[in-house]
């Protein structure tokens, strides 16, 4: 169930849904003739190492268009690998009706739907996700008792993003833990230290992604907390904090007595080790977003509680439920079920606040295919897309710039011509008639966001269009945003930067309404 959610949502997104890393990726590793540099590769993106994911931006741009949907589906598919590799740590011991629960409950944890950004928008599916299975690969492997196998495995992890470094330290956690002969622990925890080094003797400077330079431990303290019970909140960072404390305390509590057997009696700890190494893991990802990435800047105040984060607390509510089945055998089967299954439910049912959250916020994303076709640079630049990226996804035939473009209004499409005499002009906002609307503003620089909100009949518009003065369509946009003075009837559209006096339509029934920034205008055409 939560696998169809989520391949339907990834399937149902957007063609030209990916955020600004992705066109800024493509801009950097590609020349304006569509060729890749692969020195480019190896070079970091927002302090990270980004080979992985930079192909894969360029992969998906040379053969595949550019549509963001094959990303978004990739990231699913590797989701549900994680899924996959977490079955495979789960003793036989349990039982199947214990593994069968466990499973289902990795699958709704790790394909949550307070993940949506990721089903959503491929771009930070595919800069994050990469990173975690390589090393929920790494991690399995070493608790199958294939050491080495691990370290290629998180080799390849850090070769996608730095959440992959702290993987060392969990294969060598997990060696230790099953009594590996000691190379086999200790070379993995030195090789994760010289990781650590380079990356921060090479890494660039500057702070990233609006990440705070401050001292703020209670801050970092809040974020670390968050990001381990983001499953329980969608928008109070308070209920998030609780319940990570709760869930690092749980798994410190859980972890404790087989960590302390094996450093006292040395004796090997099989089933739980992996377990262990994965809450290990978990927590470094939260510590890790503490230290690089708290910011006030972001919704809710909180970073821990952004969706694609989310992850960190998957792991390790997934480690939580494995060990308390481990070392808990005598806890009645049916107690076992009915817990894991209400988490599992509870924490999906929580996170389609969060869905719906996402899912408004990235809407005027969809603005971007028509600010690319129009070259509308000042748009593009207040959606924060890299406009040096056109050349390029220009070049290798990306969407927009193919023959399956449309400003998705009917057979209105750039060039087309509309008799503006025809055209109705709407009421203001403050006019008592049905069919109103307005303009935000003026808008006055060459191929800027145009916005504004329109009601026919009392009901939002089905589409809208940007026109010259002689009524040839120059542009268009989206419709059914959220605005602060008409609910869900907002609209945001763009023309070509050299469009005269722009003409901004709306769509309703097949009739054509004029938007102007006149209150109540008095004329129509």
């Amino acid at each position: 169930m939560p696998l169809a959610l989520a391949a339907l949502a990834a399937v149902r997104a957007p063609r030209v849904h990916e955020l600004l890393d992705y066109w800024h990726v493509l801009a950097k590793v590609t020349t304006d003739d569509g060729s890749l540099i692969p020195a480019q590769l190896f070079t970091y993106h927002l302090d990270q190492p980004f080979v992985l994911p930079s192909l894969l931006f360029w992969a998906d741009a040379a053969w595949f268009g550019g549509d963001n949907r094959v990303l978004t589906l990739l990231t699913v598919a590797m989701m549900a690998a994680v899924v996959v590799l977490l079955r495979t740590m789960l003793p036989a011991s349990l039982g199947p009706v214990k593994r069968a629960t466990l499973t289902t409950a990795f699958a709704f944890l790790m394909l949550s739907s307070h993940a949506a950004e990721l089903w959503l928008q491929g771009t930070n599916g595919i800069s994050w996700v990469p990173a975690v299975l390589f090393s929920v690969l790494a991690i399995a492997l070493a608790h199958h008792d294939r050491p080495w196998a691990a370290c290629v495995a998180a080799a390849v992890g850090c070769l996608c993003f730095g959440a992959a470094f702290p993987a060392w330290f969990s294969i060598a956690l997990v060696a230790w833990l099953r009594r590996s002969p000691t190379l086999k622990a200790v070379v993995p925890a030195i090789i994760g230290v010289v990781v650590f080094a380079l990356w921060f003797a090479t890494k660039p400077a500057a702070q990233q992604s609006l990440a705070s330079s401050a001292f703020d431990p209670d801050g970092r303290l809040s974020v670390i907390t968050a990001a381990l019970g983001g499953l329980w909140s969608a928008d109070v960072p308070v209920v998030a904090i609780i319940a990570g404390g709760i869930t690092l305390a749980a798994l410190v509590l859980l972890s404790w007595s087989p960590t302390r057997a094996r450093a006292v009696d040395s004796a090997p700890e099989g089933p739980s080790a992996g377990w262990i190494g994965v809450a290990l893991y978990a927590a470094a990802l939260a510590v890790m977003l503490g230290l690089g990435r708290t910011s006030s800047d972001v919704p809710n105040g909180n970073v821990g509680l952004i969706s694609r984060y989310v992850i960190v607390a998957a792991l390790a509510t997934c480690a939580l439920l494995t060990l308390l089945a481990l070392h808990r055998p005598k806890l009645p089967t049916r107690h076992l079920v009915a817990g894991t299954l209400t988490v599992a439910l509870l924490t999906h049912a929580i996170g389609g606040t969060t869905a719906d959250a996402v899912k408004r916020s990235y809407a005027p994303l969809q603005l971007v295919g028509v600010a690319l076709r129009v070259n509308a640079t000042a748009a593009l630049n207040a959606l924060h897309i890299e406009p040096t990226a056109i050349p390029a996804a220009r070049a290798l035939h990306d969407y927009p710039f193919t023959a399956a473009f449309t400003l998705g209004c009917g057979h209105h499409e750039l060039g087309s011509h509309i008799d503006l005499t025809t055209v109705q002009v709407l009421p203001g906002s403050t006019s008592a008639s049905l069919n109103r609307g307005t303009l935000d503003q003026q808008t006055t620089a060459p191929g800027s966001i145009i916005s504004g909100w329109a009601t026919i009949s009392g009901t939002p518009t089905t589409c809208v269009l940007v026109t010259d003065g002689t009524g040839t369509v120059a542009g268009g946009g989206i419709t059914g945003l959220d605005h602060p003075d008409a609910g869900t009837s907002g609209f945001q559209a763009v023309a070509a930067p050299n469009t005269p006096s722009p003409v901004v339509l709306v769509v309703a029934a097949n009739v054509f309404y004029r938007v102007s920034t006149t209150a109540n205008p008095t004329s129509a055409h």
